[in-house]
């Protein structure tokens, strides 16, 4: 099959460990013990690139939730910290991206830009930030804070958080760095920069003492599908991770955020919308439902609900399980992740879900598109998407690993390979090159004028 435009689809690889499904961890091939195992990360890590996924995808959050009991007994409430994982998975891969969840609500943009710098090093040019704000009040104690910051202030901090990160990468010119021995000039002074920034959250002085990124900046991913969400995204995302149940709304954010771009002098190919998908794949139909009927039967009861709860930021523990949500509070007054909110609470409404039936539909893609047949199904539906207008890529959430990523590697990348879907062999040599974005052009090769030199 003719490719349109040679234009082909994206994957990520989503390694929530030991799988996406809620009750992942009881199914009988997961490797539930190997959590904090770096040999099962390295194992994955290498299936993925053998797989030619243009990068692999952590997840984070900063407290155990104690609200819900039966979560903190009977999920999996562990897991390495992300750029820790990444560096040394760097070391033991060539070409695939290593992306990072690193929130701006508890945590100082210094810190990020050095660490995302150093990772874009180590790797070779293949670090993503995927840029968050934290949802959940427990986070907040941690921090010395006893209460969450507002949806809106969180935004407000994450755009100004943003702009004070890239500014640092920029703190060196690409060509800064002389290593001139008989000089003794290890760098040219004129080519470093201070960001001085003085802002509403951040007082920030530089310059930053790593250089400049192997790709200028790493590449900037985004998961917000809220208002304030989706413009910070058009304005300075690369890629974003979204979740959608249906064709009519994945086209309809896909053309609303691409939509948006044009304002800030940006082409529609700058960024890549990659909806997440968890796949069920059987090599039949009849193996594929009998892998999901199993799921469902892991799931402990108290775990379902403690997931939903925390997913509509709604306890939902002294309801029916088999009756329908109760009253839920207006969506201005939720304070955690709102588009998740709106997402379930319309699933459950356009299709008469009880509170059971709800957790279990979203068990395991937690508010994303399942998806269930055979690689041949597979390949249609994410084709369908890819093909009008839904999505540029995907982010794939296997329902246990290692298994659940092995046969989409195993059965449904020789598919989308097989239509000229998918690549067979990486091209370029940095995650940018592989997505098909432009390096960012240093600020003193555009208005040299306005930045100030170190003496």
């Amino acid at each position: 099959m003719s490719t349109e435009n040679k234009r082909q689809i994206k994957l990520g690889a989503f390694f929530m460990i030991p799988g996406h499904h809620v009750a992942a961890w009881r199914h009988p091939e997961a490797e539930a013990h190997s959590v904090l195992d770096f040999k099962f990360y390295k194992k994955l890590a290498q299936t993925a690139e053998r797989g030619k996924f243009d990068m692999v995808f952590l997840a984070d959050g900063y407290a155990v939730s104690k609200r819900f009991p039966a979560a903190l007994e009977q999920t999996v409430s562990v897991r390495p910290e992300p750029l820790t994982l990444l560096s040394a998975l760097s070391a033991v891969t060539e070409h695939i991206g290593l992306t990072a969840t690193v929130s701006t609500t508890y945590n100082e943009p210094f810190h990020v830009a050095r660490k995302f710098a150093s990772l874009d090093h180590l790797s070779g040019g293949r670090a993503a930030w995927n840029v968050v704000t934290s949802s959940h009040d427990e986070e907040a104690l941690n921090f010395n804070q006893q209460v969450h910051l507002l949806h809106e202030k969180r935004y407000d901090r994450a755009e100004e958080f943003l702009n004070v990160v890239t500014g640092l990468w920029d703190s060196w010119e690409d060509d800064a760095f002389l290593f001139d021995k008989e000089a003794a000039k290890f760098a040219d002074g004129s080519k470093a920069h201070t960001l001085n920034h003085e802002g509403k959250w951040f007082n920030v002085r530089g310059p930053l003492n790593v250089a400049r990124p192997v790709q200028g900046h790493p590449v900037i991913v985004q998961a917000g599908a809220s208002e304030p969400g989706k413009e910070l995204a058009a304005r300075t995302a690369e890629v974003i991770f979204t979740a959608w149940q249906t064709l009519e709304e994945a086209q309809a954010f896909y053309a609303d955020v691409k939509g948006r771009l044009a304002k800030y002098g940006r082409s529609p190919d700058s960024l890549k919308i990659m909806p997440g998908v968890f796949p069920i794949i059987g090599r039949t139909e009849e193996e594929a439902i009998a892998k999901k009927r199993q799921l469902e039967e892991l799931i402990p009861v108290e775990a379902g609900v403690s997931l939903l709860s925390a997913l509509i930021s709604f306890d939902l523990s002294g309801y029916d399980v088999d009756g329908p949500l109760p009253e839920l509070p207006q969506l201005e007054q939720v304070n955690g992740g709102k588009s998740r909110f709106t997402l379930l609470k319309d699933l459950a409404e356009r299709e008469g879900l009880t509170i059971r039936k709800l957790y279990q539909r979203i068990a395991g893609a937690r508010g994303h598109r399942e998806i269930l047949g055979t690689p041949v199904q597979i390949a249609d539906q994410l084709e369908e998407w890819f093909h009008n207008g839904a999505a540029d890529g995907f982010n794939i959430m296997p329902p246990y690993l290692p298994g659940g990523l092995d046969d989409f590697v195993e059965l449904v990348v020789p598919e989308l390979q097989r239509r000229g879907l998918f690549r067979t062999e990486y091209e370029g040599s940095t995650l940018r090159d592989r997505l098909g974005l432009s390096r960012p052009i240093h600020p003193a090769q555009l208005q040299p004028a306005n930045i100030a030199a170190l003496s």
